[in-house]
């Protein structure tokens, strides 16, 4: 009894109006400071505990997601004021259809409400300048929802340079096969042939040749006699059509000269797969034209990544496990892995540096 009374108490001062004030003024002081440092470009989430949370608080399960939506909202500020300019959710895993329908149509009931707050009455995006992008398998989305989530991304699209990537619904795997299957489907397109520009086409070399070789028959001429004279009109007519034939000289094609500058048939070129590398994938990925993943942060306290973000981790994510539930993570639960995050790039920096004064060293030597 004595513990509710002092928890009522606490809550009581904390919402005060003078508390929350100074609350604030210290929030916006960190987030500040942070930003005098280096900042992620790209963070994402594995949204994680709310089911949970509702079990320890005794409230219904959708009750915990519409809790962890207003968790999300305040990270995502966090985030976009601190700098970040790409932060990707895990909202809805291919594997949580096979969770309860009740659960499953209160979740995509959830999403189209919550989108559609977040897009037309929200002005957290707007304010800085992020659009939204839905990533995953649209096929598998209600048609209600999937307006919904089209309508928020064509409201936020112009917004400006940062983004908001939800998962909806989305494996790694899917994403890496789907990948895969369109960069086979790009490459078993013939490409067009390149075009070369040359200064004559071998159509129009071919009707040089066949004017010049008719202009010049006509002038080996043999000294007049009567059968000349006999055949001077005949020669007449021919000279006429040879004129003809040199001014105009598409009009009469001769067979046998275009015989031999005959075009070769065009052969279909298709891309080597010899070409094919990591970057190729990238650009086939869901997350192309996004920086790199800097950091990624789970929360409940399962240290697993539960097929997300598999491809886009590499040698320089860092990855983040915390205790706490995704309803109950804030600022203060965040800031401690902004800051070590900050300190490791500045190691990282150090040791960059030092490993370029050795390489000097070595070739002044």
């Amino acid at each position: 009894m004595a513990s509710t009374h002092m928890a009522h108490i606490r809550r009581w001062i904390v919402q005060s109006p003078p508390v929350e004030w100074a609350i604030m003024q210290l929030r916006e002081l960190l987030i500040g400071a942070l930003k005098q440092g280096p900042v992620p470009n790209h963070v994402a989430f594995v949204m994680d505990g709310n089911r949970r949370f509702a079990r320890s608080h005794r409230i219904e399960t959708v009750e915990g997601h519409n809790l962890g939506f207003e968790a999300l909202a305040r990270i995502l500020e966090v985030c976009y004021k601190a700098g970040v300019k790409v932060v990707t959710i895990y909202a809805f895993s291919i594997e949580n259809f096979k969770r309860s329908k009740y659960e499953v149509d209160a979740l995509m009931s959830m999403a189209k409400v919550k989108l559609s707050q977040l897009a037309q009455h929200g002005d957290l995006l707007e304010r800085y300048g992020a659009s939204i992008r839905i990533l995953g398998q649209r096929e598998l989305i209600k048609p209600d929802v999937l307006e919904a989530m089209d309508r928020a991304v064509q409201m936020t699209q112009k917004n400006g340079d940062c983004i908001l990537n939800i998962c909806v619904p989305y494996t790694s795997r899917d994403e890496m096969t789907t990948a895969i299957r369109n960069t086979v489907v790009d490459y078993s397109n013939p490409t067009p042939p390149p075009q070369q520009h040359r200064p004559f086409s071998e159509k129009r070399i071919t009707n040089n040749i066949r004017s010049r070789h008719l202009s010049t028959a006509p002038s080996r001429r043999r000294a007049p006699s009567p059968i000349s004279e006999a055949t001077s009109d005949a020669e007449d007519s021919f000279n006429s059509m040879s004129s003809s034939t040199t001014l105009y000289p598409e009009s009469q094609p001769d067979t046998q000269l275009e015989k031999l500058v005959e075009e070769k048939p065009q052969q279909n070129i298709y891309p080597d797969p010899e070409s094919i590398t990591a970057k190729t994938l990238d650009d086939h990925m869901f997350t192309k034209g996004n920086p790199p993943l800097d950091l990624l942060v789970r929360t409940s306290g399962v240290e697993r990544l539960s097929d997300f973000m598999l491809w886009q981790c590499h040698e320089n994510t860092d990855i983040v496990f915390l205790e706490c539930l995704w309803p109950e993570f804030d600022l203060w639960t965040f800031l401690p892995v902004l800051v070590e995050w900050q300190w490791q790039q500045k190691k990282l920096a150090e040791q960059g540096k030092t490993q370029l004064k050795g390489r000097e060293v070595k070739a002044n030597r």
